[in-house]
């Protein structure tokens, strides 16, 4: 497997790549989204790891850059920015998930695992026409989620989604969010005995 960093900070550059090289994986690094979309069009990645704030060309630019060539590579957004407007812009320009800085290396491999596996079925089932909707909306990871929600015989929350399918929390929320348009899922109140009512999504079963 060969994976792309796109990152203006070295320290965490040299991390990531010893999080690949413990994984057994190759990867190349690049120091900002310029030199990220010259790699990428030279060689061949099975995903990309791309940072937020960097000079030159930030990761959304990035993303939109290599979307407008290739639809269907995962692309991992490393953010410390939480703000779900900043998740659904990435998303919009085709981000496939999230990894929040610090970065950590359990998380890191299994996250990475998660989306090569879910690219290659996506592949494998001919999906490749319109992967990515209007809405930025993977077939891939939207299956993965209602699979998830279909097996839940009680309403869960977005945070605890997040935690089981392990999905950052913006993009467990646009894909839950998306569903609820669909009238797929259902929001469900569960009120408190201390603070604001939570709200809870389950699959919508006749």
């Amino acid at each position: 497997m060969n994976i792309l960093i796109i990152d203006d900070d070295s320290s965490l550059r040299y991390m990531l790549q010893e999080i690949c090289n413990h994984a057994g994986w190759d990867s190349k690094t690049a120091e900002n989204g310029k030199q990220g979309v010259d790699l990428f069009n030279k060689g061949s990645f099975d995903l990309i790891l791309v940072d937020y704030h960097m000079p030159e060309m930030d990761g959304l630019q990035t993303v939109k850059q290599i979307r407008k060539t290739n639809s269907s590579i995962p692309i991992l957004v490393l953010t410390v920015d939480e703000r779900q407007e900043i998740a659904d812009q990435f998303l919009q320009e085709g981000a496939t998930d999230f990894a929040l800085k610090p970065v950590k290396a359990p998380d890191m491999i299994s996250r990475i695992q998660l989306h090569v596996q879910l690219s290659n079925i996506k592949e494998s089932q001919n999906q490749n026409d319109n992967v990515y909707s209007t809405k930025g909306i993977s077939k891939g990871t939207l299956s993965y989620v209602e699979e998830y929600l279909k097996k839940q015989n009680e309403a869960t929350s977005v945070d605890e989604i997040s935690k089981k399918v392990d999905l950052a929390y913006p993009t467990v929320y646009r894909y839950v969010m998306h569903l609820l348009e669909e009238g797929k899922v259902k929001q469900v109140v569960s009120h408190q005995k201390i603070g604001r009512p939570k709200k809870l999504y389950q699959w919508y079963t006749l």
